[in-house]
């Protein structure tokens, strides 16, 4: 593996370059974790900051009632985890590898030496914070005050904006395939529904042409500007 190439791939490394990145290397080691691995949990006595070298990682938490809710899918670049007086707004969430990941753990004594050595990673680390802290809110929000239909089309307007392919809207027009697959029952855990809601739901969003799948096992496509109008018109 090329650590350095995957490294740079980091939110947090972004701005740094190719002779700061060589001096983090030994101390952010990497570890292949295989998809369905729940690698971090509200149990742990350790804080540890975590960084998504490759791959995709569900945040989840866990209801009163047991269920898993899921609040967020990060992927390559993504920082999450908390450490010290730092935190990602993903405290008391359960991190599980969404896909095949390559992840990086950085405890407090190597992290505090990072940002000794380099301040700005601190002042880069709160951007992403707040902007996480941001998305987090207005998740809750539309979980908490919207219809199921609203809720559907919020999130899957998120998941176009994290993980839609860009060329495939040009070839195709407002048409834009998501670069991730996911079933019925994972929206449905992402949007506190059950699946049966979701599919009835999908299908009426597939008649007026919001979205479309060639096949059962194929990648969802989302026309862009039909969600974003049945969106402002369903608010």
């Amino acid at each position: 593996m090329d650590k350095i190439k995957y490294l740079s791939r980091i939110q947090l490394f972004g701005d740094l370059d190719l002779q700061e990145l060589k001096k983090y290397e030994p101390v952010t080691p990497m570890k292949v974790v295989e998809k369905g691995t729940v690698f971090s949990s509200p149990h742990m006595d350790q804080k540890i900051l975590y960084l998504i070298k490759s791959g995709k990682v569900r945040l989840y938490r866990l209801t009163e009632s047991g269920k898993e809710f899921t609040v967020d899918i990060l992927e390559t670049g993504h920082v999450f985890g908390e450490i010290g007086t730092f935190t990602t707004g993903s405290e008391n969430l359960y991190a599980e590898a969404w896909e095949d990941s390559v992840i990086c753990r950085i405890d407090r004594v190597q992290f505090e030496k990072i940002i000794l050595e380099n301040p700005s990673i601190s002042l880069k680390l709160l951007e992403i914070i707040s902007s996480r802290l941001k998305e987090v809110e207005e998740l809750l929000e539309y979980m908490a005050y919207s219809s199921a239909r609203k809720r559907l089309l919020f999130l899957l307007n998120k998941l176009t904006e994290k993980f839609g392919d860009k060329l495939s809207s040009s070839r195709q027009g407002d048409w834009i395939a998501l670069d991730i697959y996911i079933t019925h029952q994972e929206l449905a855990m992402m949007m506190g529904s059950i699946r049966e809601t979701v599919t009835a739901l999908l299908n009426e969003f597939n008649g007026e042409g919001i979205v479309r799948k060639a096949g059962r096992r194929e990648t969802m496509e989302v026309h862009s500007l039909r969600l974003k109008s049945a969106l402002k018109e369903d608010g």
